[in-house]
């Protein structure tokens, strides 16, 4: 399964290449995590739903894949929240940091091999910091540590930007004792009230770009496949990263950079026009991720963040979102469908079309076979083409309406028609599996499969069994009004009655 055919976008390069792993069959990804001073938002899961998706076709090509992804525990806005809200900040730290792991745990994402912390890396901090003095590539001044820019004779090949064009950042300590203004710290001396550490330069901490050097490489290498994170991380955080750790190794760093659109809100500016803005704590413009994954649910959530080309912005917007839910309901619609048709639940691991065509490519139903089997190709086709997800779940769809428009043309419905002809059971079954297996290769529909967005259970399904009832008394009375003014009165608060030969059957919107 492991084909020549994925290629990736590598914004060092700005060009799609063929993905080719330091170690044949084997990857080693590292997504730089947060800085758990506050309560996760959206935009902190918009990273772990795309790399999910990228390690669960990374492991369906059949690649060994060890992905690292950094708790940001050290850090100068993790200490000025905890002072302000008088607490310790590793209390505060450990508190976002359960926040975060619950926001992960309830998407599903439970493919991350390790959560290394800032804190817990300090002896491997201090020795990169020594192996570039000894290079002569930083330099120690009055405690801090600072990496002589003018050392890496590629600084900036990240970014594009050149030397003269670079600034420090804004987490790098500004102050005397910098023989360039970009030179940026790796040790910060110690000062009052804040987390310290010995060093052979005294007591200080870590600055914010050493801590992700030291822990890609002690777990993944000094040269790893991908290092992934958001396009505001591309300069100064992954710039300074990329400098420090090949001038200390003389080595490549990372094969493939790869970075995520930012998640942007509608805000009115101050002319009052609506525009796009980046989410951020700055501007006080999010919102928190657990709140999203509980009004959505974690296969609509996902389902919202990989309709979108991962390198390009999500905009979250209510139509956005409305939008997110009509699609989404799409494949809910057709899986519960087929279970109503086959009279069970699909089976979490059940034979897609690749091993029930042997079966049906010589029957009647060949045509069909061959078309689902098309599609399945179209799908790995957009995945293989920089893990397209937007693409493939647009091949999904196609897909759905194959078979719902396949189930329709043979009447697979109609009471009897699965007795006489248990090989459309097996056509749509087969096809439907496909469909679900390739969507859990992004993550969604793993498990069971829900019913639809919004739909509710229990009360709920007497309730709308009830009022179904009721129109069809009003039906068969004649009573048009009375049947209409059901059926519209539910259509308003989004609920869609949908007439079948079988029955009347609901939906939420």
């Amino acid at each position: 399964m492991r084909a020549m055919s994925l290629r990736v976008y590598n914004t060092l390069s700005r060009e799609k290449e063929l993905f080719q792993p330091v170690q044949p069959g084997k990857v080693g990804i590292y997504v730089c995590g947060p800085t758990v001073y506050k309560s996760p938002h959206i935009g902190h899961m918009v990273g772990p739903v795309i790399f999910d998706a990228v390690k669960r076709y990374l492991q369906y090509k059949g690649y060994e894949v060890t992905w690292v992804v950094n708790i940001t525990d050290v850090d100068d806005k993790l200490i000025a929240a905890a002072n302000k809200l008088g607490t310790t900040i590793e209390d505060l730290a450990r508190k976002h940091t359960r926040e975060y792991l619950d926001c992960l745990a309830a998407l599903g994402i439970d493919t991350i091999d390790r959560f290394p912390k800032a804190s817990d890396h300090i002896a491997e901090i201090i020795d990169l910091c020594k192996d570039l003095i000894e290079k002569g590539a930083a330099y120690a001044v009055d405690g801090n540590v600072w990496f002589d820019v003018t050392k890496d004779a590629d600084y900036g090949k990240l970014s594009k930007r050149k030397v003269e064009e670079q600034e420090s950042g804004t987490r790098d300590l500004e102050g005397a004792g910098k023989r360039h203004p970009a030179d940026f710290a790796l040790w910060k001396a110690a000062k009052a009230g804040e987390p310290a550490w010995d060093s052979p330069w005294g007591k200080g901490r870590p600055g914010w770009h050493i801590e992700c050097s030291a822990m890609s490489m002690k777990y993944l290498g000094p040269t790893f496949d991908v290092h992934g994170g958001g396009m505001d991380l591309m300069f100064p955080h992954h710039e300074n990263e990329l400098a420090q750790s090949e001038t200390a190794t003389d080595r490549p760093f990372v094969r493939y950079w790869m970075h995520n659109g930012l998640t942007r809100v509608k805000t009115k500016s101050k002319s009052g026009e609506w525009q796009q803005e980046d989410m951020h704590e700055t501007t006080g413009n999010v919102v928190r991720a657990r709140q999203l994954i509980d009004e959505l649910g974690a296969d609509l959530f996902r389902y919202f963040i990989l309709s979108t080309h991962y390198r390009r912005p999500i905009d979250f917007e209510d139509d956005v979102i409305a939008a997110a839910k009509k699609g989404f309901n799409t494949f809910l619609r057709l899986l519960e469908r087929v279970e109503r048709l086959t009279g069970q639940p699909l089976p979490e691991k059940g034979d897609d079309m690749d091993r029930a065509a042997n079966n049906l490519l010589d029957g009647p139903h060949a045509d069909f076979a061959r078309n689902v089997l098309a599609y399945k190709m179209k799908f790995l086709e957009a995945m293989d083409d920089d893990f397209n997800t937007a693409g493939a779940i647009a091949v999904m769809h196609e897909l759905a309406g194959e078979v719902n428009s396949f189930v329709e043309r043979t009447g697979a419905e109609k009471a009897g028609e699965r007795e006489k002809r248990p090989e459309l059971v097996t056509a749509v079954t087969a096809a439907a599996m496909t469909l679900r297996n390739l969507l859990s290769v992004l993550g969604m529909f793993r498990v069971r499969v829900p019913r639809a967005a919004g739909a509710d259970t229990g009360l709920a399904d007497e309730l709308m069994s009830l009022l179904i009832q009721i129109r069809n008394d009003a039906r068969k009375n004649k009573s048009f009004a009375m049947a209409d003014a059901v059926r519209d009165g539910l259509k308003r608060i989004g609920v869609t009655l949908e007439d079948r030969a079988e029955g009347t059957t609901w939906r939420k919107e």
